[in-house]
């Protein structure tokens, strides 16, 4: 999810720059972006979609990280959980253990 957010706020961010820094008016008055002639209308809606790709990849990287963070917070708890099983199993053998020295064996 992160990657995703991250190639979609960079893929917008490269069309608004290389919007800004190649974009020229040719000879019949079209405006040429990236060596192709394009309308009014048409910049007006790559520069929208390019701030659309930016807020949706945005949105998509804060979404990543939260579950990131409750994943790894999930996966801690079950480790301190384990540690805490471990160690109670480890101590009820040695109980066992103890219990079977002091009984006669036959």
């Amino acid at each position: 999810m992160l990657i995703l957010g991250v190639l979609l706020m960079g893929g917008g961010a490269l069309l608004i720059v290389a919007s800004v820094l190649t974009a020229e008016v040719t000879s019949s008055g079209k405006l040429e972006l990236l060596n192709t002639e394009v309308g009014a209308v048409t910049l007006f809606l790559l520069g929208v979609g390019s701030g659309i790709a930016i807020l949706w990849g945005m949105s998509i990287t804060k979404f990543g990280a939260k579950r990131q963070l409750a994943q790894r917070r999930e996966n801690q708890k079950l480790s301190e959980l384990s540690e805490k099983l471990d160690r109670a199993e480890a101590e009820r053998r040695r109980d066992l253990d103890g219990d079977d020295q002091d009984r006669p064996h036959i």
